[in-house]
């Protein structure tokens, strides 16, 4: 697979739904990650990231406007002990509770499947990035619909070691704006990952549409001693 500019991959479509980057910074010192979440509709373009922890959750900008929090209000960050955990909904709680009784990644998310949001019925996405004695491994997941069927999930897992410096892994909800909108398909994008983690952070949500945009998290972690640094961007202020 090429690598692909992850600018020109962010702009290529007015509507990628939530996005996941993870990879490792240019000089292979950070493991780094990216999380962006978009909307098309009042509920959910009225909301903000806010810290929670070492992770972040989402928020309503303006709770007297939030019509459904089901699927909009979760914490898309967390962190078990050497392993920091990126979703685009509440499996990010269901991986973190089942990992700290011992399953594995793939094993926790076998107990999830697609959005109930017909007829989109959006993929959950998932990443895991694990840190250890100055090694750094991450996987990837997606849960979708067979082909827009309600009762048929099909559950793919990328996992990558030693990742290249300068390189990382996009994986996205949708293909593309559309009615359904239509689910991501193949395995994570191999795109570039650029400059340091306020370069990166701008080259990022600079490229996300701008009238569908929303908020932006990025986080450089330091690989030899596991210290990080965070980004959040919210279009809401």
């Amino acid at each position: 697979m090429q690598t692909v500019a992850l600018e020109k991959e962010l702009s290529s479509t007015t509507y990628p739904g939530r996005g996941i980057v993870i990879g490792k910074s240019e000089d292979g010192k950070y493991a780094v990650t990216a999380y962006f979440i978009m909307g098309r509709s009042e509920n959910s373009r009225n909301r903000v990231f806010v810290e929670d922890g070492e992770g972040i959750r989402t928020q309503a900008f303006d709770p007297s406007k939030l019509s459904d929090p089901s699927l909009i209000i979760y914490a898309p960050v967390r962190v078990l002990g050497n392993k920091t955990i990126v979703t685009n909904g509440d499996q990010t709680d269901t991986i973190y509770e089942l990992m700290d009784k011992q399953q594995t990644f793939e094993q926790s998310l076998r107990t999830r499947e697609f959005e109930p949001d017909a007829p989109n019925y959006t993929p959950r996405i998932s990443g895991i990035m694990h840190i250890e004695n100055g090694k750094y491994n991450f996987a990837m997941s997606i849960l979708k619909s067979d082909n827009g069927r309600e009762d048929a999930c099909d559950r793919f897992t990328f996992a990558y070691s030693n990742p290249a410096a300068g390189e990382g892994r996009f994986i996205h909800t949708y293909m593309g704006d559309g009615n359904p909108l239509p689910s991501f398909e193949g395995e994570p994008t191999r795109v570039d990952i650029k400059g340091n983690i306020d370069e990166f952070t701008n080259l990022v949500w600079n490229n996300l549409n701008e009238d569908n945009k929303v908020s932006l998290f990025v986080r450089y972690i330091d690989i030899a001693t596991g210290k990080y640094e965070s980004r959040i961007v919210n279009k809401n202020k």
